[in-house]
């Protein structure tokens, strides 16, 4: 492949200044060409740190340069619509961050318009590309298991975000902001959902209620097939990054996940102890560098999305459905 895929990343916070340095080195095939955010501390720092022939600080000036074949949204998902609908209309190929959006109508909006100008658009949902995650895909696929009836998955955070970060206004909620990877993860390795219940409450952070969202949550799953799941999220699990999946198969069962980073163990008269995750990075820091290479790649060659609108929408309707159990305190179906 001799042409390069010139990148505009638009969001430069703590998973967008990632990208952004990814696209200047560790992205074969792309290059990083302009950066837009609209925190100009946030910009110049990074400009400072880093050669950028371009930055601005407002989206619609990168969208509308023509250098630009590729716009990476890595901003709060309210603003996933507005910048995603920009892009589409501009011909640009877009690699958006997950979720699709906070609600159904402005995903709905977003699917119109990259259907309507035919562009290449990739959701980004990193765990798909994550190796434990990839093999347990393929050895379903391959029947190793039997059929799959039992799918259970945690994802627990080390400590909260900020308060203006977990604002549901701009992120959805724990459901549609953290949970939507399992529930993305759910319907590709199970099929699709039926139902929802879910539970939850504030039981670590007070100062969350007034913004009107958990820290823990439950949510039971049935699926299209008759299988059964449970996802549980929390934002308290102090000890690190706890993600794991186990999907239980009439002949077996598949365990994905891992809590001790290094692979020690210490075994003294005072007990067993070893490490455990830190944080997001540690645990897939190469998914997302593979994802983005996967985004490129499919561009270049002319492939369509690994990741779509419709898998975007499918999950978000999962996660909508499960906050909307939560509140109403009640089952609901996605019928």
């Amino acid at each position: 492949m001799s042409k390069k895929l010139n990148v505009g990343v638009v969001g430069i916070g703590r998973l967008g200044s990632l990208y952004a340095r990814y696209f200047l080195g560790r992205i074969s095939n792309a290059s990083l060409v302009a950066i837009a955010e609209i925190n100009d501390a946030t910009m110049e720092s990074f400009v400072k740190d880093h050669s950028v022939p371009k930055s601005y600080r407002n989206y619609q000036d990168l969208v509308r340069d023509q250098e630009v074949d590729a716009v990476v949204i890595v901003t709060p998902t309210s603003s996933h619509r507005e910048i995603s609908i920009a892009a589409a209309e501009a011909g640009k190929a877009v690699f958006c961050e997950k979720p699709l959006s906070i609600s159904i109508e402005d995903s709905l909006a977003i699917k119109e318009a990259v259907d309507r100008t035919g562009v290449f658009y990739h959701l980004g949902f990193m765990r798909r590309f994550d190796k434990g995650y990839a093999a347990a895909r393929k050895k379903i696929d391959e029947g190793a298991i039997g059929t799959p009836v039992v799918f259970k998955a945690t994802s627990r955070d080390p400590f909260r975000p900020s308060l203006e970060y977990l604002d549901p206004k701009h992120s959805g909620g724990l459901l549609t902001d953290m949970g939507i990877h399992d529930m993305d993860l759910a319907r590709w390795l199970m099929g699709e959902v039926s139902s929802v219940y879910s539970i939850g409450d504030v039981l670590a952070y007070p100062e969350m209620k007034p913004i009107g969202d958990v820290d823990n949550a439950i949510t039971t799953l049935k699926f299209a097939s008759g299988a059964l799941g449970v996802v549980d999220l929390s934002r308290s699990a102090i000890f690190g990054y706890d993600i794991r999946t186990e999907i239980l198969g009439t002949k077996g069962t598949l365990q994905v996940g891992y809590l001790r980073e290094t692979p020690l163990m210490v075994l003294t008269k005072e007990g067993v102890t070893h490490d455990t995750v830190p944080y997001f990075m540690e645990r897939f820091g190469q998914s997302y560098v593979d994802q983005l290479q996967n985004f490129v790649d499919h561009v270049l060659r002319g492939n369509p999305p690994s990741i779509t609108c419709d898998d975007g929408i499918a999950a978000l309707r999962i996660s909508l459905a499960a906050t909307q159990s939560l509140h109403e305190k009640r089952p609901v179906s996605l019928a």
